[in-house]
């Protein structure tokens, strides 16, 4: 967060600044003037974008409600820009002016979460707002400022599990927004429920390879898209094609440059970050979407067979579900000799049917037919776990290692012919999975996963297929003791 901030000479609306704006429908009016009259007497000071982002932000439509209601205001920016500044000091005026109203402020990181608490807690100890102040908690992990009109902002760190179990919350921010899943998202939005009016933003710079940022890159698709559902979009970038030592490019990315954020800040990024790090973290440029298919059809088609072998040494399943929870499926792998065999054995509708089926299905065979039960770590099919406990069937979770290790199985087998599946039409979902999946970097070594060519393509199939495959070949477990299984009857 920036010092206090006074408006300069020469500056530029939102609209002139960012790069995507798109706005909710019905604004009216706004609770912003309000409080930015507060914030001037305490020498807090707004530039002229900041101040339409957050005219933005706090906007209401004809029934009075907040017109980001329903689906939150999505930031994205580069670093350096003082949207924690803008975002954080609105929040922390808010909170004098509205009685129990209660924010919580989560990021990824503890030093994030941290370094944000501490420019809050300076605030709350200025003379001119120390009166509205009731305490400042600072214990790690309950960090939290109350207010003597019962309003409330915690802090927390997203990797410590903070937010789980609260309830009550009309305001949730989540900073590195990059670093954002589903999974993790699904655990803390609950705790808005009972609001009458609830707000949240996101707010975060473009992800680098690999950062589970399922919720920022749907936003942005939404508004690309224009199926943005209800709240607003706001990116601020350089062009895609901007030279990186253009100080032009610069100042259109980030509109604190050069009065705020120095020439000698930016240039430290440039000597520290390669390329594609320093488009992304000093311009606010999103890496180009990879639309090719990372299975090619003809090696795919190639690659079938009428029905799984009869005889075979392992058969592992793996078990998966998209983002949104909706479906839940289960594949299984037949590794026989140096080949195997992957299909879809079901995927069930969550609403219509649950979860419990699952388990159940493993249970019943895990003492003499299964030797591997796999799940990934960021799936939400974890939440199983207990259940999969209970009845007594030992799951192997997988991490970011692993599943760059069994994509690249996969793909070594099906190229070597050592992999097969069933037709097309007799497995819809792994087929769908296979053509609208694309590919994503895991660390630097080369190591890939799976990854979704649009936000509504469910690659959950060939992700569970992948890791059934990885658990045959990984796992040592063999519940018949015997080299060879035959199905009976």
């Amino acid at each position: 967060m920036n010092s206090m901030q006074k408006e300069q000479p020469q500056e530029r609306r939102l609209s002139e600044v960012a790069s995507i704006l798109k706005q909710p429908e019905g604004m009216l009016s706004s609770d912003f003037p309000r409080i930015e009259l507060v914030a001037n007497r305490m020498d807090i000071h707004w530039d002229l974008w900041q101040r339409g982002l957050l005219w933005i932000l706090f906007s209401r439509g004809d029934d009075g409600k907040y017109s980001c209601g329903n689906g939150g205001l999505t930031v994205s920016s580069p670093r350096q820009i003082g949207k924690t500044f803008t975002i954080g000091t609105a929040f922390f005026v808010e909170c004098m002016l509205r009685p129990r109203l209660n924010v919580i402020w989560t990021a990824h990181h503890t030093r994030t979460t941290t370094k944000t608490f501490a420019d809050m807690e300076a605030l709350a100890g200025m003379p001119a707002v120390a009166r509205h102040v009731a305490y400042v908690r600072k214990a790690n992990g309950q960090q939290e400022i109350g207010f003597t009109n019962g309003s409330v902002i915690m802090f927390g760190a997203r990797e410590k599990g903070f937010g789980r179990g609260l309830h009550g919350v009309d305001v949730e921010v989540f900073d590195e927004a990059q670093i954002l899943s589903e999974n993790a998202i699904a655990n803390m939005v609950p705790a808005m429920n009972t609001a009458q009016d609830p707000l949240v933003v996101f707010m975060g710079n473009p992800p680098k390879p690999g950062d589970p940022c399922e919720v920022f890159a749907v936003k942005r698709a939404g508004a690309l898209d224009g199926s943005l559902d209800g709240g607003a979009y706001i990116e601020l970038a350089a062009d895609r094609d901007a030279d990186v030592d253009d100080r032009t490019a610069w100042a259109k990315a980030n509109p604190s440059y050069p009065a705020r954020t120095k020439e000698t800040a930016i240039l430290r990024l440039r000597q520290l970050l390669d390329v594609d790090a320093f488009k992304r973290e000093a311009l606010g440029i999103w890496d180009e979407a990879k639309t090719d298919r990372a299975i090619p059809e003809e090696l795919w088609d190639n690659s079938v067979v009428d029905a799984a072998p009869t005889v075979f040494d392992r058969l592992a399943v793996g078990i998966d579900m998209p983002p949104t929870r909706e479906s839940l499926t289960l594949c299984a792998c037949w590794k026989h000799g140096d080949a195997a065999h992957v299909e879809t054995i079901e995927v069930r509708d969550v609403a219509s049917h649950g979860m419990a089926w699952v388990v159940d299905w493993c249970a019943s065979r895990w003492r003499d037919k299964l030797a591997a039960v796999m799940i990934d770590a960021q799936s939400p099919a974890m939440a199983l776990l207990p259940d999969f406990k209970a009845a007594h069937v030992r799951v192997t979770i997988t991490g970011a290692n692993d599943i760059g290790r069994a994509t690249g199985r996969f793909m070594d087998m099906l190229k070597a012919g050592k992999l097969t599946h069933l037709p097309d039409d007799r497995q819809e979902a792994l087929a769908a999975a296979v053509k609208g999946a694309t590919t994503r970097p895991i660390g630097r070594a080369g190591a890939f996963g799976w990854d979704r060519s649009a936000t509504d393509i469910d690659i959950s199939p060939l992700v569970a297929s992948t890791i059934a495959l990885y658990g045959a070949y990984t796992t040592t477990r063999n519940p018949r003791r015997h080299q060879k299984v035959r199905i009976g009857g």
